[in-house]
């Protein structure tokens, strides 16, 4: 949801504050500007202090900072207070650190793809919630909506246990113990007889164990791949909203929207292009979004027998082709089906790194690998917004073609990698 609002706020308020197409730009640059310094010192911290705690921090300050942004007085603020916001987000991957943690490796490449049901969920909900609440109450109270699920969840994370595998690496043997304890209970069955036994690495969450020979490769590849992806990912969000908001797919220069009537439109003349969102816009959003979770199954059955190289290699290739078709102009419905097969891949390019990148890294440096990852990757959410909400005002195909050249990339780094993690079991000490 908090990633989503900034495609459904971005028309609302770049009329209220006149905004230019850099200053709207700029706003989902600076959430993964505070995306990308916080997640290292998260992955750094969980690593040397416990998922659960850092989990817990970032959804306070996630929660705490979204809320704030309501009452934001001016442009400045509110690019500030979303930055803030991106630096909580951030933390919020150790839920997946954990949940890996606990899955046996036969069903990792099935439960964790699921958890994009989800993502998906808080994403049509807030364009939902957008398509009634903007043109209502207004946006502030559409941002104090998506920050309430990130309150309610605060409250219960007392149900969610540290990962016994940390607790275990850094030689909490009883915490461990009571956790497959209270999970054997809650399954009704019994603990295996014996005892815990692994050796305690001292040297956790350490950026130079990343840059280990053994590992060096494989970290600058997952690097390459998580940017190209995060491009890719927020790319076709933003140019989603840029193609209905402007109408750029069919013009004949860059800025200048065609209307039905052949006139041009006295919206998109103005110097900050004030144009809100139609009901048939979030509707178009909608289904887009609903992409996101269409080749869910397939991507499912690719990580599982394909194996997490492969099935990454040819998904990044599909988006690359995708955003090409993108060029050709076609009806309202050939605009959807397009965006929908687009993020239906981008979003299987995630699933796949997101499994892949917990699962190459052991333990001790787990929640660093997973943390230095995503934030490099917001290198590349960074500068897409100024692909898709400048560039491509400007030069339609070159901002398309820009963006297959990057997937491509992508998918000769993915084909490339040098460590298959299908089958394999978690690596509990590097």
């Amino acid at each position: 949801m908090e990633i989503m609002l900034i495609a459904v706020v971005g028309p609302v308020i770049r009329c209220e504050w006149q905004l230019g197409n850099w200053q709207v730009a700029l706003v989902t640059t600076m959430v993964f500007f505070g995306y990308m310094v916080s997640s290292v010192i998260f992955g750094v911290l969980a690593d040397r202090y416990g998922r659960w705690k850092i989990l817990v921090i970032s959804f306070i300050w996630g929660a705490y900072f979204s809320l704030l942004t309501s009452f934001s007085p001016s442009y400045i603020w509110f690019v500030f207070l979303r930055t803030m916001v991106g630096c909580g987000v951030s933390g919020h991957a150790q839920g997946l650190i954990i949940k890996t943690e606990f899955l046996p490796t036969k069903y990792r490449g099935y439960m964790l793809p699921l958890s994009q049901v989800f993502w998906l969920a808080g994403s049509l909900l807030i364009i939902g919630l957008a398509s009634v609440i903007n043109s209502t109450i207004g946006w502030r109270w559409l941002v104090r909506a998506a920050s309430l699920p990130g309150i309610i969840l605060i409250l219960v994370f007392k149900f969610i246990p540290e990962s016994a595998r940390y607790n275990v690496s850094c030689g909490n043997e009883k915490a461990a113990l009571a956790t497959l304890q209270w999970i054997a209970k809650m399954n009704r069955s019994v603990m295996p007889e014996g005892k815990l036994v692994e050796p305690v690495d001292e040297k956790r969450g350490r950026f130079k164990d990343l840059m280990d020979p053994k590992y060096l490769r494989t970290t600058l590849q997952i690097w390459i791949i998580w940017l190209t992806i995060s491009f890719a990912y927020y790319g076709v969000i933003l140019a989603s909203a840029e193609l209905l908001e402007k109408n750029l797919v069919c013009s004949t220069k860059g800025g200048s929207v065609k209307e039905e009537t052949g006139e041009i439109s006295e919206a998109v003349q103005s110097p900050c292009f004030c144009h809100l969102f139609a009901p048939s816009d979030y509707q178009i959003m909608f289904i887009s979004t609903v992409g996101e979770i269409a080749l869910n199954p397939l991507n499912i059955l690719g990580i599982n027998f394909l194996g997490r190289r492969l099935s990454l290699t040819i998904t990044m290739g599909c988006t690359a082709v995708f955003f090409l078709l993108l060029n050709i102009c076609t009806s309202s419905m050939g605009l959807i089906g397009f965006l929908f097969m687009l993020r239906a891949f981008v979003s299987a390019n995630f699933n796949t790194i997101y499994i892949y990148t917990a699962e190459v890294y052991p333990t001790t440096m787990r929640a660093l690998g997973l943390g230095t990852s995503g934030s490099l990757c917001r290198i590349g959410a960074m500068v897409a917004p100024f692909i898709a909400q400048v560039l491509m005002n400007a030069s339609f195909l070159g901002a398309l073609c820009l963006f297959a050249s990057v997937c491509v990339v992508g998918a000769i780094s993915a084909f490339t990698l040098p460590i298959e993690t299908k089958g394999r079991a978690l690596q509990q000490m590097k």
